[in-house]
């Protein structure tokens, strides 16, 4: 069994995808392959190369995802998951820049008017790793990476995990017209308390 998600290797998609494959107990009997984008990892699946694709829900290509493959690319499964720990990381000999480099969906983390120009990159993981390399002076990235890299670089502001919903998809359509819900749910649970 074979579930794809984004990549590069460390990203928070392979992050969570291995952290599912452990809740399920399924980690050494699936193996986890990184795509380069979603399109890549979404034909995967449906060529039949991997079996189950991993999206974050609020990653910008979830909207895409889900119309371009309407028919063949099933929604499975769906779950909350916290992110890696985030933070805004400098490095330790630049002077202090205007410029922060980010992933888009994770800009609100940060009240953003301290910066005077903002640098949008395609992952965490690659501002985390541009950050290491030199390539940028200030970033939204991965305190793993930091702590990895202290001769470096230092934490500025940390921002902590963050849960996000998640999606799980594959070829097989398990709906059946019907909703699926999880009744005995801790959310189910709150909203059976305040009915």
């Amino acid at each position: 069994m074979k579930f794809i998600t984004l990549g590069p290797s460390g990203s928070n998609h392979e992050y969570v995808t291995r952290n599912y494959l452990a809740f399920h107990g399924i980690d050494r009997k699936a193996g986890v392959e990184l795509a380069v984008d979603f399109e890549q990892g979404a034909r995967a699946v449906l060529d039949g190369d991997a079996d189950f694709l991993v999206q974050c829900a609020v990653h910008p290509a979830t909207m895409a995802t889900v119309a371009k493959y309407l028919e063949g690319l099933y929604v499975v499964d769906t779950f909350i998951s916290p992110s890696q720990d985030l933070a805004i990381i400098r490095r330790k000999a630049a002077a202090r820049s205007g410029t922060l480099a980010v992933m888009a969906p994770t800009l609100d983390y940060t009240d953003a008017s301290r910066w005077d120009k903002i640098e949008y990159v395609a992952t965490v993981a690659e501002v985390s790793r541009g950050l290491v390399e030199g390539k940028y002076d200030a970033g939204l990235g991965f305190v793993s990476v930091a702590n990895a890299h202290a001769d470096v670089l230092m934490v500025e502001e940390f921002i902590g995990t963050v849960d996000d919903a998640w999606i799980v998809y594959g070829r097989t359509k398990i709906s059946g017209g019907q909703l699926l819900a999880w009744p005995d749910s801790p959310a189910a649970a709150i909203f059976h308390e305040m009915a």
